[in-house]
């Protein structure tokens, strides 16, 4: 009897889950339209329908136009009612933090950024810091406070394999803080950590439906390097909160010094440090640049254009580190689609020729031919697109496994 119970609950609760999957993919949608997108049969849709409605978590609107599988009049559709939970998003880079208030429609309700330095987490308690910024966001929106159902934060680095901390990352002060631990006893809360190159792939993936399936590697190139991937539309990494460390991947042994204290990396070369770096042909064991301004980066791609040899050739070898990266990637796993993402984006038409050159010297390029490549210069989208899906999604299977309300189960 107890088995009986338990399977019953399980099937309950994954029905659920697809429903609002697919509310989450697709929109506002009428119950025939859920039954064939999720396959559950019309007596399923209704029922798993009468619940949410009454626990409040889905909303009815009427439709602008008929249903084109059903007859008659307009269908009633159902979307996610908006009120019924919000989330926190901390996006926390090197020189800032933004933290996005969102409801449970996705929709952006209050956004707050604070500039941030090398020294903001070393000398306060990083958790407290964005507990103080979320304090002072829920203030401006008072109401949201009552229904906030989870924090995320998007970070650089590199997090440990249970995805709870950071074992290394640019921003100093945060490694092995245990800051997602510390806020979620502050606030009583589930708190996420995410790695950015994780969520530029969810982003990505979500942000263009054609690419929602597809093999896609969407590589980051700017202050680092970074790389998220989705196979078949499947997030691939070290489980849901590990990705890849395309940047810190070994392109030349005992090479140019990177960021993360090691000599040689991708991010070495391709990263904006690296690319000025050689651009002034600054020896290679010289201590990266702590920051580098995006109008000196700009002023770095309009010399290469202008035929300044030197800056051309730094984009060469940055094109040439991103190049052989991709084809050792290409050897294991062979995406469909590239995308460079970033302030690289930028620079794509001055890395192409070596990319290119790299990937088809390899066997695997030479053989199979080039991927689509190209590029999205706004990176702080699909970054954050894929930190709100991810955290929306979350709280949808949160909500999967609310008991039967008593007046759904007696109608």
């Amino acid at each position: 009897m107890t088995r009986s119970v338990s399977d019953s609950d399980s099937v309950r609760r994954m029905n659920r889950g697809l429903v609002l999957a697919a509310l989450r993919l697709e929109g506002a949608q009428s119950r025939t339209a859920l039954a064939g997108t999720t396959g559950l049969s019309h007596a399923s849709i209704t029922a798993i329908m009468s619940d949410l409605l009454v626990q409040g978590l889905v909303a009815e609107l009427a439709a602008d136009k008929p249903d084109s599988r059903a007859r008659g009049r307009p269908a009633t559709l159902v979307n996610f009612e908006r009120r019924a939970a919000h989330a926190a998003l901390f996006e926390v880079d090197v020189n800032r933090v933004r933290l996005s208030l969102v409801d449970y429609g996705g929709v952006l309700v209050d956004r707050m950024e604070t500039a941030v330095s090398t020294t903001t987490f070393t000398t306060q308690s990083p958790h407290l810091f964005l507990v103080d910024r979320l304090k002072a966001l829920i203030a401006r929106t008072p109401a949201a406070g009552a229904s906030l159902r989870r924090v995320a934060i998007s970070v650089q680095g590199m997090l440990d394999r249970h995805g709870k901390d950071l074992l290394w990352s640019p921003i100093k002060g945060l490694v092995r803080s245990g800051v997602a631990d510390a806020m979620a006893g502050s606030l009583d809360l589930p708190v996420s950590i995410y790695k950015r190159g994780r969520l530029l792939a969810e982003g990505v993936r979500w942000s263009n439906p054609a690419l929602h399936d597809a093999s896609v590697a969407s590589v980051f190139v700017g202050s680092t390097v970074a790389m998220g991937m989705t196979f078949r539309g499947q997030l691939m990494g070290r489980g849901d909160e590990g990705a890849t460390e395309f940047g810190h991947m070994n392109h030349t042994p005992n090479g140019a010094l990177c960021r993360c204290g090691l000599r040689g990396c991708i991010e070495a070369y391709a990263a904006d440090y690296g690319v000025l770096r050689n651009a002034y042909s600054v020896p290679e064991t010289a201590a990266p640049a702590a920051a580098v301004p995006p109008q000196q980066y700009e002023a770095l791609i309009q010399r290469a254009e202008a035929g300044d040899r030197a800056a051309i050739h730094a984009f060469n070898l940055a094109g040439r580190a991103i190049g052989f990266g991709l084809s050792r990637m290409m050897a294991i796993v062979d995406p469909s689609h590239v995308l460079i993402v970033g302030p690289g984006a930028k620079a794509l038409h001055l890395m192409r020729p070596e990319i290119h050159s790299a990937i088809s010297v390899s066997l695997v390029g030479s053989i199979i031919g080039l991927p689509d490549i190209s590029g999205m210069r706004d990176e702080s989208e699909p970054i954050f697109r894929g930190l709100l899906m991810k955290t929306l999604s979350d709280i949808d299977q949160s909500f999967a496994a609310l008991p039967s309300s008593s007046r759904a189960a007696s109608a």
